[in-house]
């Protein structure tokens, strides 16, 4: 019997686990990729999740899960009417699949089990425990008393319990040699509708020039990419030399009020899975403070299922305030985001 299997290993589940790990609890991580897994991130740490990662995980990101240029300077917003911003604060330009595996392997040295390629299939809720069935090889069953389902926007798990409650953006970009006339330090964003149907980005990883554009209807990312390619041509001077990858990747829509589900029973949901998901997909900071509250909820609380809910909603009362400013701010930028005021 653990005491609880958390689901997903990327920061909210890695923080969570560790959190549980190393005040005694039995915990079994579980991610269904190969480790380390690969995400399509931006891979930029703002101050805030450098700090978590501190606080949380008691030393500084690792030189082995960064990339270059190393340190990001902030975020450059242009408007809807072709008017920037600039947002200055220090930051880390990382690969989400080092920096990932960075943080399972400090939830496994706290004492934390570790299983990669392994799916979650099911979680059947009993009275006083939820049996888990996982499959890898072959399929089998694992008893928890609690699950922390940290699967990201595309968990089966949560589906099966709540059904579909996400409808999602899709984002697609680029990695590409060649060069731009723009400070490579910074991560930009463009916020004209022109331009996609959410957001358009920029940055770079290891001299990969990083274009992408976030859609809500897939059948338009062809469009919207040429206009981005051709608007940063001739606004920025690009010039592609090769295309090295392309990928695409889902996200939640994020809508007024900024709904988040807590869990059921003692099922409980954290990260993105949960509806924590700041502007421009920055969802690692939300990651690992709801991580942390459930899992410091679980520990003050642990042989009342009630009480466990309960106190993470007020723990993570100020997570999702903050997402809420956040969301607020980006709508007085672009009409794109108007409902979000």
């Amino acid at each position: 019997m653990y005491d609880c299997i958390v689901i997903g290993a990327g920061p909210a589940g890695c923080t969570a686990a560790k959190i549980l790990a190393e005040n005694k609890k039995r915990v079994l991580l579980v991610e269904k990729f190969r480790m380390p897994r690969y995400k399509s991130c931006s891979g930029v740490l703002i101050k805030k999740s450098m700090d978590l990662v501190e606080k949380y995980f008691g030393e500084a990101v690792p030189d082995t899960a960064m990339c270059t240029p190393t340190n990001n300077r902030g975020m450059i917003f242009t408007n809807d009417k072709g008017e920037e911003s600039t947002f200055a604060q220090e930051g880390l330009n990382v690969w989400r699949e080092s920096f990932d595996h960075f943080l399972a392997m400090r939830a496994m040295e706290s004492g934390a089990e570790v299983r990669d390629y392994v799916t979650v299939i099911d979680c059947k809720q009993q009275s006083d425990s939820v049996t888990v069935t996982l499959h890898s090889k072959s399929t089998y069953t694992e008893e928890t008393k609690y699950v922390i389902d940290c699967e990201g926007v595309v968990g089966a798990i949560k589906r099966k319990i709540m059904g579909n409650v996400y409808d999602y953006i899709t984002t697609y970009q680029t990695f590409n040699k060649g060069f731009i006339d723009l400070d490579l330090h910074y991560f930009y964003a463009y916020l004209q509708p022109e331009l996609s149907e959410y957001d358009a980005w920029f940055n770079v990883k290891d001299d990969m020039l990083v274009l992408g554009v976030s859609v809500k209807n897939t059948e338009k990312i062809s469009e919207f990419y040429r206009r981005f390619i051709v608007y940063m041509e001739e606004k920025h001077g690009l010039i592609i030399k090769q295309r090295v990858k392309e990928e695409k990747w889902l996200m939640p829509h994020i809508h007024p009020g900024c709904k988040v589900d807590y869990g059921i029973g003692r099922i409980f949901f954290a990260g993105e899975i949960a509806g924590f998901l700041n502007p421009m997909g920055e969802g690692i900071s939300s990651g690992m403070e709801s991580g942390y509250c459930v899992a410091q909820s679980m520990i003050e609380n642990f042989d009342n299922v009630s009480m466990v809910q309960t106190d993470y909603e007020r723990s993570v009362a100020g997570v999702k305030s903050y997402m809420e400013r956040q969301w607020s701010l980006v709508a007085g930028m672009s009409e794109t985001f108007a409902e979000m005021r």
